[in-house]
């Protein structure tokens, strides 16, 4: 469902498809949390009509890796360029500036550029850290980035309207919230719907001088707690029928207990099939509700004549599993998890509408947006730019996207503080390869094979019968030089 306004946006998104390229004089940053490539510009069921209008007007793609599917690691690791392992951080309560004080950010390089830097929503990761964001990186205080997604509760005036998602009643609250939320309300009474009204107001502040502005949506990461009207546009029943079976043959320890949605082990309720619907459905619901909010700022940058001077980036920080594999939330090296959406709309981009199956990474992102701006690059970055990719979107970059999680999963809710086993993935063209080394001895403890040439759902750890052993050694080679074993 579309707004009015969102309808706007999306109608002059499309207006300058095929035109020459420009120079971009400004840029439109917008992330959104725990988005794995459901929109349907990406041919899945999310209804995601802004997005689709950006699809067209933009580079779609289909080949996008995150570097750690969590949020503090992945969207620290794109904002510097630099990989987590050169961070040295894999955990959601350290910030990175306690590891690397002095170290450049994607906004704060602009920012020392010349451009108006604003944040609005979630950008830098929140909630665990000891600093709040990253003030140093913004020309004005940050909005609404630094909270809990278990505190965004509904905001109305009146009294509030009944909680229509009853199958999953009796599950955990997610923090302050039931894990799903259905009530008929408006927009705003979410965090999104102000993200999205201070972002379209900010627009109007900074429209007549060079901005960098970053809009982070919290959706739709959980609690699946859309409004209504969200909900409305799907048919529970008609949603992709759910697998959750686990890969054969693979180690238990590429799995996690699903903790961040079902709740500590031992209070762990096991999900009955109605309510494993109703979670999926809240998610979908979660997708379409930010995509509308997002509409409203793509047409407020219509409204300002502001499309032809301004590069618009989309991108999800990672992926997530809604009962795949078994499992719930993110924190794994599948490629449910690993794999996220990105879109990159230059103006007058030259090949509007255009997919590309280029392997990419989001530390690429950073290098990208600088050679596009014409600023000089930031040095000692662990990416590289996808400006040729815009340019040719039929060209390849590089042979491999990596990817890595530790174990436990949230390392630092630990009595050690830190991971006890890595573990290392790297995907190519037609294989996914992981291997699980011993965080201290780099010792190999398991490794897994999924080949996407046969069947991308990655059902089946093929490491022990390989089909392309030669395709193999090539992805083990590749990840051993990214992440060098330990006897080299």
């Amino acid at each position: 469902m579309m707004s009015r306004i969102a309808s706007l946006g999306a109608m002059l998104l499309l207006s300058t498809l095929n035109a020459p390229a420009a120079a971009c004089k400004n840029v439109l940053f917008i992330m959104a949390d725990d988005l794995r490539p459901e929109l349907g510009c990406y041919g899945a069921a999310a209804i995601t009509p802004n997005l689709d209008a950006l699809a067209r007007r933009g580079v779609l793609f289909q080949r996008a890796y995150c570097q750690q599917a969590v949020c503090n690691p992945s969207r620290s690791s794109m904002l510097t360029g630099l990989r987590p392992g050169t961070l040295g951080l894999y955990v959601n309560g350290t910030h990175f500036r306690e590891l690397k004080p002095d170290v450049e950010t994607l906004p704060g390089w602009m920012k020392a550029h010349g451009y108006t830097t604003r944040c609005v929503g979630k950008i830098f990761h929140n909630w665990h850290t000891k600093e709040h964001g990253d003030p140093r990186a913004w020309s004005a205080p940050e909005f609404l980035h630094y909270a809990n997604h278990g505190d965004d509760t509904p905001q109305v005036s009146g009294p509030l309207p009944p909680n229509l998602a009853t199958t999953t009643g009796t599950m955990h609250l997610y923090g302050k919230e039931p894990i799903c939320e259905c009530r008929d309300v408006p927009d705003e009474a979410y965090y999104d719907g102000r993200v999205a009204a201070e972002a379209v107001r900010v627009l109007g502040e900074v429209k007549d001088r060079p901005f960098f502005l970053a809009v982070g949506f919290w959706k739709p990461h959980a609690p699946f707690n859309a409004p209504k009207k969200y909900w409305d546009l799907y048919q529970r029943d008609r949603l992709p029928a759910l697998n959750p079976a686990r890969p054969l043959a693979a180690p238990e320890i590429a799995f996690h207990q699903s903790t961040e949605v079902l709740g500590p082990p031992e209070k762990q309720p096991v999900p009955t099939r109605e309510q494993v619907a109703e979670m999926r459905h809240g998610y979908y619901a979660g997708i379409s509700y930010m995509d509308a909010q997002l509409g409203k700022v793509t047409a407020a940058l219509a409204k300002h004549g502001l499309l032809d001077s301004t590069l618009i980036v989309f991108w999800g920080d990672h992926g997530y599993h809604i009962g795949e594999h078994g499992l719930w939330g993110k924190t794994t090296n599948f490629e449910l998890d690993a794999r996220v959406p990105l879109i990159l709309v230059p103006p007058k981009a030259r090949h509007a509408g255009v997919q590309t199956l280029a392997l990419v990474e989001m530390v690429d992102l950073f290098p990208t947006i600088t050679a596009l701006c014409d600023i000089p690059p930031a040095p000692g970055l662990d990416g590289i730019s996808l400006v040729p990719l815009l340019d040719n979107p039929g060209s390849t970059l590089k042979e491999a996207a990596y990817t890595q999680h530790p174990r436990p999963a949230y390392a630092d809710r630990t009595k050690r503080g830190r991971p006890e086993v890595m573990g290392f993935s790297v995907r190519t063209n037609s294989l996914r390869y992981t291997e699980w080394r011993d965080y201290d001895s780099g010792r190999v403890t398991a490794t897994e094979l999924y080949d996407h040439s046969r069947q991308e759902a990655e059902l089946d750890n093929s490491i022990a019968t390989p089909a392309a052993p030669a395709a193999l050694e090539h992805a083990r080679n590749l990840l051993h030089r990214q992440f060098p074993p330990a006897s080299q």
